[in-house]
């Protein structure tokens, strides 16, 4: 998952065991990136690099805009303000180089916007193509806030020689007009842009990738004692980094940063308290400091009490005032006490969340990305999920494990759909359920979204380009899609994520549970392990709990999928809703071959939690047999390597159903039991990726990379104030538009932001090495 820097390679490639094809997805034009020889064959590499054919969507959200408020507008402005800032700490999390090529693109794009820049690129010896790439290339940086894939965390490099890229921007006005600044950046970023050394090409810890949530010198080992640690002093590490300093007296030193504006390490005025200074634990020494981010938190922070003036009730205004809080000192605490507020909140038109959410991208899985999303309700898809969340409590009981392992009582959540006006961050999900500290969603309560507009174009599919499907399924697949996920997605946030007990012993000792009464279905006997003090779900199963939560939640949508009562909910009778189970799981099938695209076989992991969650449910269903699941590899039309998965619609409510209950109880007692050993075993055995076996899955993750078709991106429209009323300011789905959105995205400040951002990567350039 993660990040590091070394020096320059220019090469990669990819061996197919049957064929070895030359093939360039850009106009057919071979365009030699990187390349590395295996044995007798050279090919291009197209993961790391995007098309210059990727689908790009604006997201639309006029209609839902226009309907608001004047009052409600403004409150929306400001959170998209504080969003877009905040989603600048991306670019920092993600590589040592980000920040760098994303202020060298902005300095370009500002100056000249890509149809003034397009006959300067053809000056510059460029030809069409190239410059198409290179439009592609920041639109790319952009979208995902940095030069890793926010799904898959794999490194992208522009699909034009670096030569060429520089003749390009020696030629801009942005060149001309600070020839010694643009030479700098070029220079400190360039051969990171095009760099694809084995560590650089993914993101992870150690020998494994890259990572700037840890210091270069971190492995495995450190994170786990840091874990201890933050654990002992009841620290979350959600707004963390951790940097490995020089030993002191023969222990290792460790430094533990807060996101946070404020730097002082002391109490200050309005905290209570503070967790900063130097603590010994066992061999080691931690000093914990704040300030990480510090400029960004702080223009986070002033936008959300902007925003204050314009909350349309208490718990709004409380939210953001917790929220500055925890943005102001670092606390997670006060993030804590702004997602109770939030969860108060109902039905508001213009929802919102921010702050360090996500752990997906952290390789041992506790640290948060930083993300904030302002969108507007879609009152008549919401009536539906208000239905499914009414249902909620007869279909939990259909679940399949004893009730003692589900919540003693089912909290009633928001749920909603909403139309995204601003989603800053790494990437945009389809549905959203949080907030994600344990203690909260168990006790007090959780709130689901699912993002309309998004999930209106995400998953639009041309017949040409649907693959691994028999003729006779594509139809009925391009028809279902999204009806079909619109119920997974709801099933999977409100039922998968909402459900399921953890057991624990508090500090003082008590229970949540009868111990003496409570038996594993698996075994028949009483438990015999479970959370205590202050473990979390993530703390304790750290590098697998992302993507074992989302395999469950996978699961549990398939699994309820089957009930007649859903259906119905989302408007589904007779055969249509027949037609809509068998794409689901025809879809989930499909996505776990499509999974592969994500594994990584030099250090045999996982680089997406969703995508291996999806494997590993294909391995379930393919080794229960009957016939349920087949794939086979077969010969395309162009004579290239392809595969076919086919699911036996017959047998979905009784082979596949058995099979889900049976798998998806195993999950949720290793869970609930907090057995670290048991889970890891069993989800450790399905995302197994091996040649040996019924099926060959690394020559069939060849045949995937092969034939994959790159994820789309979206243009999100901006806001500004005119006078008195907040405008909507558009832009074409194309990456020319994307480009624009981004270099208008700080009218008032670019400048002091680009200048913060460089200090703020130069000040731990040091620590990657």
């Amino acid at each position: 998952m993660n990040r590091k820097l070394c020096s320059t390679f220019v090469g990669f490639a990819v061996q197919f065991r049957r064929a070895c094809v030359l093939s360039c997805r850009l106009h057919k034009q071979l365009h030699c990136v990187s390349v590395r020889k295996h044995h007798h064959c050279t090919m291009v590499d197209s993961q790391y690099y995007l098309p210059n054919d990727i689908g790009i969507s604006a997201l639309d959200c006029a209609e839902a805009f226009r309907l608001l408020s004047p009052k409600e507008k403004l409150y929306a402005h400001y959170l998209s303000r504080a969003a877009w800032y905040g989603g600048l700490v991306v670019l920092l999390q993600t590589s040592s180089e980000s920040a760098s090529i994303y202020v060298l693109l902005q300095r370009v794009f500002r100056q000249q916007s890509p149809a003034q820049l397009e006959s300067v690129a053809m000056d510059a010896g460029l030809s069409p193509e190239e410059y198409q790439a290179f439009l592609v290339y920041a639109a790319g940086l952009y979208a995902n806030m940095g030069n890793y894939k926010s799904f898959g965390d794999t490194k992208f490099v522009p699909n034009l020689s670096k030569e060429k890229l520089k003749a390009l921007l020696w030629q801009s006005q942005a060149f001309k007009d600070s020839p010694t600044e643009m030479e700098a950046l070029w220079n400190s970023s360039a051969d990171l842009i095009y760099s694809l050394e084995d560590r650089q090409k993914q993101l992870g810890l150690g020998d494994k990738g890259i990572t700037t949530y840890f210091s270069g010198n971190c492995c495995l080992e450190d994170a786990e004692l840091a874990q201890k640690f933050l654990d002992s002093k009841n620290l979350s590490a959600y707004n963390t980094r951790l940097f490995k300093r020089e030993a002191v007296a023969g222990k290792n030193s460790y430094e533990v940063r807060l996101a946070s504006s404020v730097q002082n390490d002391c109490v200050v005025d309005g905290e209570t308290d503070t967790r900063c200074g130097k603590y010994e634990f066992g061999e080691a020494v931690f000093t914990v400091r704040r300030g990480d981010y510090a400029p960004l938190m702080k223009k986070v922070s002033e936008n959300l009490e902007k925003a204050q003036a314009y909350a349309a009730n208490e718990n709004q205004r409380r939210m953001l005032e917790e929220y500055v809080r925890s943005f102001t000192f670092g606390s997670v605490e006060a993030h804590k006490e702004g997602s109770r507020y939030w969860i108060k909140d109902k039905g508001p038109i213009v929802e919102s969340y921010i702050g360090f959410i996500e752990s997906y991208r952290d390789p041992f899985g506790s640290r948060g990305e930083f993300e904030g999303f302002v969108a507007i309700v879609n009152k008549a898809m919401s009536a539906r999920f208000g239905q499914l969340v009414s249902s909620a409590e007869v279909l939990l009981p259909e679940l399949p494990w004893p009730s003692a392992f589900e919540k003693d009582t089912f909290l009633k959540p928001d749920f909603t759909s909403l139309d995204v006006l601003t989603f800053a961050g790494s990437g945009i999900p389809a549905g959203i359920n949080i907030p994600n500290y344990d203690d909260i969603r168990q006790t007090e309560g959780f709130k689901n979204v699912s993002l309309g507009n998004v999930l209106a174009v995400a998953y639009a599919t041309q017949k040409e380009k649907l693959t691994f499907l028999d003729e006779k399924d594509k139809d009925l697949y391009i028809k279902w899609k999204g009806p079909s996920f619109e119920v997974q997605v709801g099933l999977h946030e409100l039922l998968g994520h909402g459900s399921g007990k953890l057991f624990v012993q508090d500090e003082k000792g008590n229970f949540n549970f009868e111990r003496q009464n409570v038996r594993n279905p698996e075994t028949g006997e009483l438990i015999s392990s479970w959370y205590k003090g202050n473990e979390t779900w993530d703390s304790k199963f750290s590098t697998i709990a992302s993507s074992y939560e989302e395999c469950r939640a996978e699961c549990v949508g398939l699994y309820l999928c089957l009930n007649k009562q859903v259906l119905s909910i989302f408007g589904h009778e007779g055969e249509d809703a027949e037609d809509v189970v068998y794409v689901n799981w025809l879809t989930m099938v499909r996505a776990g071959l499509l999974g592969l695209e994500f594994y990584t076989p030099d250090s045999q992991s996982w680089r997406q939690a969703h995508m291996q969650a999806r494997f590993v449910i294909l391995r379930v269903l393919l080794e229960t047999g009957e016939g349920l699941v087949t794939l086979q590899e077969t010969t395309g039309a162009d004579g290239r390597p392809d595969a076919l998965i086919t699911l036996d619609r017959a047998k979905i409510h009784t082979v596949g159903k058995s099979a889900i209950q049976r798998f998806l109880c195993k999950l949720q007692v290793h869970k609930s039991t907090a057995d670290v050993d048991g889970g890891r075993a069993l989800y450790d055995r399905y995302s197994a990726v091996t040649s040996s076996g019924s099926h060959d899955f690394l020559r069939l993750r060849e045949t995937v990379l092969l034939r994959k078709e790159e994820r789309k991106m979206f243009v999100q429209a901006n806001t500004r104030i005119n006078g008195e009323t907040v405008e909507l300011v558009e832009y074409e789905g194309s990456a020319t538009g994307l480009i624009r959105s981004f270099a208008e995205k700080f009218p008032e400040d670019a400048e002091e932001v680009e200048s913060q951002l460089l200090e703020l990567s130069k000040q731990d350039a040091s620590c990657w090495c």
